[in-house]
C-alpha cells in the first residue's frame, strides 16, 4: 500500500477501525510511505474510500518461503538487487543495535555496510565472534531492514541510517548456567562498551526456563538487567536502553482447542529475564495468516492476535505490566494431529549466516519480535539523539496500542478488571511509530526530563526516612483551544518513566517496594484546583499510606492497580476538552523504595532521573493544539532570554 506522505498518519491512525491491519514496517521515500496491509476486499474498499491518502495498491508477489525456497543463484540475484538500492547513511554519530547473542556473520553483503569487523566482541576473551549457530545473523538482518520481504519487493531506494554491534554472549558448544546468565551479559555490554562510547541499543532475544517459575519476581538475571539499565553496573556506570524478549512457548502444549488457554497457563509464564523492570520487554502477535495457495491447513492464530509463539504474564498484578509491547513474531498452522506446525510463509524472512551458500531464511517468535523492535526505537532515538533512555522508552511503550482483534476479547467498554488480560498478554499492544514521533496540529507531546531526591531523614531517631520532594508542573497547556473545543472528547495520555535501583536480595524478591531503589507516582489536579490546594491533597494522603493514593474522579483508563506498578507508569484520561483546560498540573512524587530505609546513610544526596511524556489527542476533531503550545513555548524562551 502506497500513502501519500501528508495523509499518512491519518490513514494509519484509522485503518484498524475499517478492519485493516498495517504491519510495523515502513518503508519511507520523498513523496510515499510503504507499508503492507492485511484486510478483506470489503474492509480494504471501504477503507481507502473513507480515509483517503491511498496512492496505489498492489499484492505481494512474493512471500518469504517463496525467497527461502529459491535456488541460491536466484537469491544472490535478489541480495545483489537490494543491494544496488540500499545507501548506509553517512553520520558521524549514529546510534547502534548492540545484539547480546551468539555472534553476527560479516560475509553477508546486506549486513557488511553496517557492522564493523572491529564492532563484534565476545564476554569471555577465547570466544570467536562468528555466529556457527545463525541465530545472530537473524536477528542482524531483521534489526536493519526489518521483514526482508517488504524491503525485497519494492524497486525504490532504501536508506539505513543505524549500524550494528555484536556482544557474543552463548558459547558456540554448551550453555551458561542460569545462575551466571546475569554475568555474561554484564561482559557482554562491558567488552561492547570498552571500545568506544555510542547511543546503543541493547537487543537480547534469549531466555532461560532453568529459573521458573518465579510468578513475576526478580531472578539473578532480570536483577542484573535491572542494574545494567540503571548505570548501577557495568564498567560505564550510565543508563542503558535494554530490549528483551517474552520468551517461547513449548509446541508440544498445544493439543487444539483455543489456542490462548495454553498461552494464559501460569506454566506459559514469561521466561527470565523478561520480568527486568527497566528493561523494554518484548511479545510476539502475528499479522501472518495466509498460507500459500494449495497449502493445506489453518492458522493457529488469527490476524492481530498473540503470536501462539509468546509467552504471557500470569502472575500478580503487583508485579510490573510485561510484555511491555508486542511485536511481529509469525504465526503457526494445524494440518491434522497436534501439534501445530512452523511454516517460512508464516515468519519474517531475514539473513541466513551460511552466505554465500544461502542468502535467506526466516526468523520468528519473540527473538524476531525483539530484534523488529530495537529497529524501530533506535529509528525513534536517531530523531531525538539528545533524549535519555528513559524518554526514549516512555515515548515508545506509550504510543503502542491494542488491535481490533485483541480489544475483541474484552466488552466495548471494558471495564479496569476486564482489561488484565490485554495487560498480561500483550501488554500496552503494538508500538506505532508514526505516533511516537509526531505532534500533529490537533495532537501533540510535551517531554519533560528531570530529576528529584526522593526522600530524606526524618527528625526522629532511628525512624525511617521520609518523602522529601514533590515535582509540580505547570504545563504549557492549549487552554484557548481546548475551551473553544468545548464538550468535544480528547484524550490525555501521561507517561512516567524511571529506572530503578534493584535490591536483588532474597527478602526484597517478594516485595516491591523493597525490590527497588524508588518508586515513582504521577498526579493530576481535578478541574481549577489551584496549585496550593492540589499540593495539599497529595502530601496529605502520602503521610497516611506508603502508595499515597489519591481518591480522584474516576476516569482513568487504566487506573492505579494497573499503572502504578514497575517503573513505567501509563495512563489514558478521556473528557470533555473544556475540563481539560482547566487541568494543567502535573504532580510527581515518591513512594516507598529501599531508599527510604533508615540504614541508607544520608538519604538526602541520592537524586532519581525521570521523565514525564503528556500527549494530548483531539483524535479527528479539527484543531490548533500545538500550534498554541509552541507559541506559548516560544514566548516563555523569548521572556527567559530578556531577563
Amino acid at each position: 500500500m502506497w500513502l501519500g506522505k501528508a495523509e499518512a498518519a491519518g490513514f494509519l491512525a484509522n485503518a484498524a477501525d475499517y478492519g485493516v491491519a498495517v504491519g510495523t514496517d515502513r518503508l519511507k521515500f520523498p513523496e510515499d510511505l510503504v507499508v503492507i496491509a492485511v484486510a478483506t476486499a470489503v474492509e480494504l474498499a471501504a477503507a481507502v474510500r473513507n480515509l483517503g491518502g491511498v496512492r496505489a495498491l498492489a499484492t505481494p508477489t512474493r512471500t518469504a518461503d517463496d525467497f527461502d525456497a529459491m535456488p541460491i543463484e536466484e537469491q544472490h540475484q535478489w541480495v545483489d538487487d537490494l543491494v544496488g538500492r540500499t545507501t548506509y547513511a553517512a553520520n558521524a554519530d549514529p546510534n547502534y543495535i548492540t545484539l547480546l547473542d551468539r555472534g553476527v556473520s560479516r560475509a553477508h553483503p546486506l549486513i557488511q555496510p553496517a557492522l564493523a569487523a572491529a564492532d563484534r566482541h565476545a564476554a569471555k576473551p577465547a570466544w570467536d565472534v562468528n555466529d556457527t549457530v545463525g541465530h545472530g545473523t537473524q536477528l542482524a538482518g531483521l534489526a536493519l531492514f526489518g521483514d526482508l520481504s517488504t524491503a525485497l519487493q519494492t524497486t525504490l531506494p532504501i536508506t539505513i541510517g543505524h549500524r550494528l554491534e555484536s556482544a557474543k554472549i552463548m558459547p558456540d558448544a554448551g550453555h551458561n548456567p542460569h545462575h551466571l546468565l546475569g554475568t555474561v551479559t554484564r561482559e557482554g555490554i562491558d567488552a561492547a562498551e570498552a571500545s568506544v562510547a555510542r547511543r546503543r541499543t541493547f537487543c537480547l532475544a534469549s531466555t532461560t526456563e532453568d529459573d521458573t517459575p518465579h510468578d513475576g519476581a526478580p531472578t539473578s538475571w532480570s536483577s542484573e538487567i535491572d542494574q545494567l539499565a540503571s548505570g548501577a553496573s557495568g564498567l560505564q556506570k550510565r543508563q542503558r536502553l535494554i530490549l528483551v524478549s517474552a520468551g517461547n512457548s513449548d509446541q508440544n502444549a498445544f493439543t487444539g482447542g483455543n489456542y490462548l488457554a495454553v498461552s494464559d497457563h501460569p506454566d506459559n509464564e514469561l521466561e527470565s529475564p523478561a520480568q527486568a523492570w527497566n528493561a523494554i520487554t518484548v511479545g510476539a502477535y502475528t499479522q501472518k495468516v495466509i498460507l500459500p495457495p494449495g497449502e493445506p491447513g489453518v492458522c493457529v492464530a488469527p490476524l492481530g492476535d498473540l503470536a501462539p509463539s509468546s509467552r504471557t504474564a500470569s502472575w500478580q498484578s503487583y508485579w510490573p505490566i510485561k510484555p511491555d509491547v508486542v511485536y511481529e513474531g509469525g504465526n503457526w498452522f494445524m494440518h491434522g494431529a497436534p501439534p501445530p506446525m512452523k511454516h517460512p510463509a508464516l515468519a519474517p524472512l531475514t539473513t541466513d549466516h551460511q552466505y554465500p551458500q544461502r542468502a535467506f531464511t526466516t526468523c520468528s517468535e519473540t527473538s524476531a519480535a525483539t530484534a523488529l523492535a530495537s529497529r524501530d526505537i533506535t529509528a525513534l532515538w536517531s530523531d531525538y539523539p539528545e533524549l535519555w533512555p528513559e524518554t526514549v522508552r516512555a515515548i515508545f511503550v506509550s504510543s503502542a496500542r491494542w488491535t481490533s482483534q485483541m480489544l475483541a476479547h474484552v466488552p466495548a467498554q471494558p471495564s479496569k478488571t476486564d482489561l488484565g488480560i490485554l495487560f498480561r498478554r500483550y501488554g500496552y499492544g503494538v508500538p506505532d511509530m508514526e505516533r511516537a514521533r509526531r505532534s500533529a496540529s490537533n495532537s501533540l507531546t510535551l517531554i519533560v526530563e528531570d530529576a528529584i531526591q526522593p526522600y530524606k531523614k526524618s527528625a526522629t531517631k532511628n525512624a525511617e526516612h521520609i518523602h522529601n520532594e514533590l515535582k509540580l508542573f505547570e504545563l504549557p497547556w492549549p487552554v484557548q483551544e481546548l475551551r473553544r473545543l468545548g464538550a468535544a472528547e480528547v484524550k490525555l495520555r501521561i507517561s512516567l518513566s524511571t529506572f530503578m535501583l534493584p535490591n536483588p536480595s532474597e527478602p526484597a524478591r517478594g516485595n516491591k517496594y523493597r525490590y527497588a531503589s524508588h518508586n515513582l507516582r504521577f498526579k493530576l489536579n481535578r478541574p481549577n484546583e489551584k496549585a496550593g490546594a492540589f499540593i495539599k491533597r497529595i502530601s496529605k494522603i502520602a503521610e497516611q499510606t506508603d502508595e499515597g493514593t489519591i481518591e480522584e474522579p474516576d476516569g482513568w483508563m487504566f487506573g492505579p492497580n494497573r499503572r502504578d506498578v514497575g517503573s513505567l507508569q501509563i495512563d489514558q484520561l478521556t473528557c470533555a476538552a473544556s475540563d481539560l483546560a482547566r487541568r494543567n498540573l502535573i504532580a510527581v512524587h515518591p513512594v516507598t523504595g529501599w531508599w527510604k530505609a533508615k540504614s541508607i546513610p544520608n538519604p538526602h544526596n541520592l537524586n532519581a532521573r525521570f521523565a514525564l511524556v503528556v500527549e494530548i489527542d483531539a483524535g479527528t476533531v479539527p484543531a490548533e493544539l500545538y500550534t498554541e503550545v509552541q507559541v506559548a513555548i516560544d514566548n516563555t524562551a523569548a521572556a527567559v532570554v530578556a531577563v
